[in-house]
């Protein structure tokens, strides 16, 4: 198979629906699988957001979010139940009719055949213009609409057609990578001016700062990014040897 190459990393935004995971016992798995899938490909997750199943907040934030650039997965919410309210309120956010989508409808009665009536067939009304996603578990598609990937709840179906999108859409691109220092013994705000000064000399790449309490207090500190890492980090340990702040090499 020859992979889809992009000529520059995407931010991608998830948004998790389901007061099953909000107030219940359900623990969200999506956002470890869609991050991991996505790195992999050498893009970013963005942000991340865990919304309930009401139809006012999924409508609110659909339309703040397909108002930005970024592609955006979105799971949960799409069955057939009352509670199931994501395929309207991605509707009603994009400013199109809910429709019933002939290509949805034809897998539903292949699948379910009369027993697709009238309850089954509600997962046909999609939002107008939208594109099916297809489904490898149980052929129930999902659906895309105004760069929103809408999937089910369940990350068994969920990532493999999370999988599918990235591949087919988006491919992949340079390896985010990462380099690190432990540094002990300062706090964190005196490393503060030497941090903006890098920041500012490497632009292409973020300075991030990991404090870590406990027995062993310590800060990860470096850079990530897809090139020039070998030039930050020899200014980084230059700016701290300069201020004689003691570091180590972190553990791979």
């Amino acid at each position: 198979m020859i992979k889809l190459h992009h000529p520059s990393p995407v931010a991608f935004g998830l948004v998790v629906i389901g007061d099953e995971v909000l107030n219940g016992d359900r623990v969200d798995s999506h956002l470890l699988t869609f991050k991991r899938m996505i790195h992999e490909r050498g893009h970013e997750l963005a942000w991340h957001w865990l919304l309930p199943d009401d139809p006012e907040t999924l409508t609110g934030h659909l339309a703040f979010s397909m108002a930005r650039p970024d592609p955006v997965f979105v799971c949960g919410g799409i069955g057939a139940t009352p509670d199931d309210h994501t395929r309207a309120c991605a509707a009603a956010a994009a400013e199109v009719a809910l429709v019933r989508h002939p290509g949805a409808r034809a897998l539903l009665e292949a699948k379910f055949g009369a027993d697709a009536y009238p309850n089954r067939i509600l997962m046909a009304d999609l939002p107008e213009g939208a594109e099916l996603i297809p489904n490898p578990i149980n052929q129930i598609p999902g659906f895309s609409i105004a760069n929103h990937w809408f999937l089910p709840g369940f990350p068994k179906m969920a990532g493999p057609m999370g999988k599918w999108v990235l591949d087919q859409r988006f491919g992949h691109c340079a390896a985010l990578q990462e380099a690190v220092l432990v540094v002990r013994g300062v706090p964190e705000s005196r490393l503060v001016p030497l941090m903006h000064r890098l920041a500012t000399a490497h632009p292409d790449l973020k300075l991030f700062s990991l404090p870590h309490m406990g027995d062993d207090p310590h800060i990860l500190l470096g850079f990530r990014g897809r090139s020039g890492l070998k030039a930050a980090m020899a200014d980084l340990r230059q700016a701290l040897d300069g201020e004689s702040i003691g570091y180590a090499e972190a553990s791979s």
